[in-house]
């Protein structure tokens, strides 16, 4: 049951320099651990080992693979622990390094430092198990030798798994107890079993002779057929999880589409946001739900926009007091849209919190400093950079840098400085990968500005109209009625937005939107008059 790395690293040069101290460390120990065993050979019974080295080699090639993990794992164990009880100690070590020999290089071919390294902890960990049995037995710290081959089993396991989850989360940057919990600690029965047979082994060999080893090889078999049955479960479950995994990220992109066709001032701006604030989160130090919930809320914090109406949203000027007040809303909105979902991590607080500012004066609860989620502090803002750097109705989009420079002026009044200072370091950065993303990706846009040839009215009819389904020219002519009648209605309709108007760059701007709907144009001249002139 002895496990093995393998995959990255594949050099030492790939390794990060706390992962290079780590392996110059068990590697050290583990040459003076061989060194020592050299010097000291013994033999009890050379035909008992030999037995034994080959069965074990044998078994080394029985093979799974671990779940989560670059790596496998084999029923070798068993046969050090009955070196342990019957071996000396440089014997045990032979049978600890040759079946993980065998095991690094059947069938791949790992590099040097990945099979030096797989060989120093078996060593290790062979020498720590061998010493606390002896150990335990000679100094009576435990009554039977049941329990210390128990307590060899459970050191063991400390030793080998722990040395190769500890390179895994330097290399991987993941979390030691995450690792150690969702692809190691699940084997520690195992490692307990192989004790109880290791220790079922002894006594047969002490009531009969040696040779009843033998009967382990059915065993080991049915051992690592166990695995194998397990660990294909596991990976099965590990694919619908990644299964639905992806299906529900699909979903998210399909919501946060809706929202595009609905924000359509915003055309790249989801996207781009996500790019901004995952790479912020990860400078930052966010991991595991937390970053879940940040790549979902960048899609989606929009999502309460689908309550607000189209002419505020849409507007080509700046909102009127009440105006705001309604668009103030789409957080909260926006959060209890996602509530329904039940997300397995924190989304919500992230998008009812995207508008807080760092000195408070945010809404919808004006939070503070960092009573405001660390999500949504990156989130709020990336947005206002993208936001800057992309076109409105109301402005032409600025310069990147002219964006930044404006967003590190709010560095400690509207943004959290750590956030900014992040995104001042790497910014130019940042926009090369959205532009290779979009390269990549194409165009996922909705097609809202196709034109549908077919189709005279709706089922309820037009407004104050009736149109039936008729050919020919009487349905030519009647569709040119009920077109008229809608032209007058946008004439009325543009009557009354332009008498709302408050400047004149907004009264032109919602006459060219109106206008558009009728007389279809690329350019448009305005003439005013002044006095008796044009």
């Amino acid at each position: 049951m002895g496990s093995e790395l393998a995959g990255q690293p594949q050099s030492w040069r790939d390794l990060v320099p706390s992962a290079k101290g780590f392996v110059g460390l068990v590697v050290v120990l583990g040459t003076a651990v061989l060194l020592y065993g050299a010097i000291h050979q013994t033999s009890r019974n050379i035909a008992e080992f030999i037995c034994y080295l080959g069965i074990a080699i044998l078994a080394s090639r029985l093979k799974v693979n671990l779940p989560g993990i670059t790596g496998t794992m084999s029923v070798n164990f068993l046969f050090i622990l009955l070196g342990i009880l019957q071996l000396s100690f440089s014997e045990t070590l032979v049978l600890g390094v040759a079946s993980i020999l065998v095991q690094c290089l059947y069938p791949d071919r790992p590099s040097a430092i990945q099979v030096t390294f797989n060989i120093c902890v078996s060593a290790v960990s062979t020498a720590l198990a061998y010493v606390a049995f002896h150990l335990a037995l000679s100094h009576g710290l435990v009554e039977s030798r049941a329990l210390a081959l128990g307590a060899a089993a459970s050191i063991y396991f400390i030793a080998n798994t722990g040395s190769i989850a500890t390179v895994i989360s330097f290399t991987e940057a993941k979390s030691l107890k995450k690792i150690l919990v969702e692809c190691y600690f699940w084997s520690f029965p195992y490692y307990l079993v192989g004790a109880g047979i290791a220790g079922a082994i002894g006594w047969f060999n002490e009531a009969f002779n040696w040779e009843t080893s033998l009967l382990i090889v059915p065993v080991i078999y049915l051992i690592y057929r166990s695995y194998g049955l397990y660990l294909g479960k596991l990976d099965d479950e590990k694919r619908h999880v990644e299964e639905m995994a992806n299906l529900h990220l699909r979903t998210i992109e399909a919501l946060a589409l809706a929202i595009e066709a609905k924000d359509h001032t915003t055309h790249d701006h989801l996207q781009r946001v996500r790019v901004y604030a995952i790479e912020v989160a990860k400078e930052l130090g966010m991991v595991g739900e937390d970053m879940e919930a940040l790549q979902a809320a960048a899609l989606l914090h929009d999502i309460g926009k689908l309550a607000i109406p189209e002419h505020i949203i849409s507007k080509p000027g700046r909102l009127t007091p009440e105006e705001f007040e309604k668009m103030k809303i789409h957080p909260l909105v926006g959060g209890e849209i996602l509530e329904r979902v039940r997300f397995p991590y924190p989304v919500v607080p992230i998008v009812k919190a995207h508008h807080e500012k760092w000195d408070g004066s945010g809404y919808p609860y004006g939070l503070k400093g960092t009573d405001i989620p660390i999500g949504a502090r990156v989130l709020s803002a990336v947005d206002y950079l993208d936001a800057l750097a992309s076109d409105r109705q109301y402005r032409r989009a600025l310069p990147l840098e002219e964006a930044m420079e404006r967003l590190s002026g709010e560095s400690g009044k509207s943004f959290d400085p750590q956030v900014v200072d992040v995104l001042k370091k790497r910014y130019r950065q940042l926009e090369k990968r959205v532009h290779a993303q979009f390269a990549k990706e194409g165009d996922l846009h909705l097609s809202t500005e196709l034109k549908i040839e077919r189709g005279l009215a709706p089922a309820a009819g037009f407004e104050n109209a009736t149109v039936k389904q008729t050919s020919g020219q009487e349905a030519t002519f009647l569709y040119s009625i009920a077109a008229a009648r809608q032209e007058a209605q946008a004439l009325f309709e543009l009557s009354q937005d332009l008498g709302a108007s408050l400047s004149l760059k907004e009264t032109l701007s919602v006459f060219s939107v109106k206008l558009r709907l009728l007389v279809p144009y690329d350019a448009i001249a305005i003439y005013l008059r002044r006095s008796d002139e044009l």
